[in-house]
């Protein structure tokens, strides 16, 4: 299936996916912890990232000091000169790109700082995460984006009917 129709499968849940955020937030910690790991786990057995870049795409990533300093660093720059160049504060105080798509994300879908990227990048979906109880408002907004978090969501369900 296309990652679009995903996608569009993912929005026409919201209803659905909300609801099943009231029983996910019942599970104990480590059940739930160890359920999305699964359901993470079969997600990326079948949605190849560089197919979609939907996230680099659309989203920009809340980076914190040290992803612009390892990005600076990468870049061979000045940590002022690639703040200025790529990036605004935002509201919760975190550094985003100034636009999207991502100033280093190639026609290919390739990262061109992938090994500098932020860690917000080197987490999305945020999926596979300990204390998943905490992000399942942020991968529920992620099932907009994201077709492995749609993936994640329809798993989680079907585990929890």
């Amino acid at each position: 299936m296309e990652y679009g129709q995903i996608l569009l499968q993912g929005s026409h849940k919201n209803k659905a996916n909300k609801k099943l955020l009231g029983k996910l937030r019942k599970l104990k910690s480590n059940r739930l912890d160890r359920q999305a790991q699964k359901a993470h786990d079969e997600a990326f057995e079948e949605i190849d990232c560089l197919k979609c870049a939907n996230c680099c795409k659309t989203t920009s990533p809340g980076m914190k000091e040290r992803d612009v300093e390892r990005l600076a660093k990468h870049l061979r720059e000045r940590p002022s000169a690639v703040i200025e160049a790529y990036m605004v504060l935002d509201s919760d105080g975190d550094y985003v790109f100034k636009s999207a798509p991502c100033p280093f994300l190639g026609g290919d879908n390739y990262c061109s700082v992938y090994e500098a990227r932020p860690n917000a990048c080197r987490e999305y979906p945020h999926t596979n995460r300990k204390r998943f109880h905490q992000l399942l408002n942020l991968t529920l907004k992620n099932t907009e984006i994201c077709p492995a978090a749609v993936k994640v969501f329809d798993r989680l369900g079907e585990l929890n009917r």
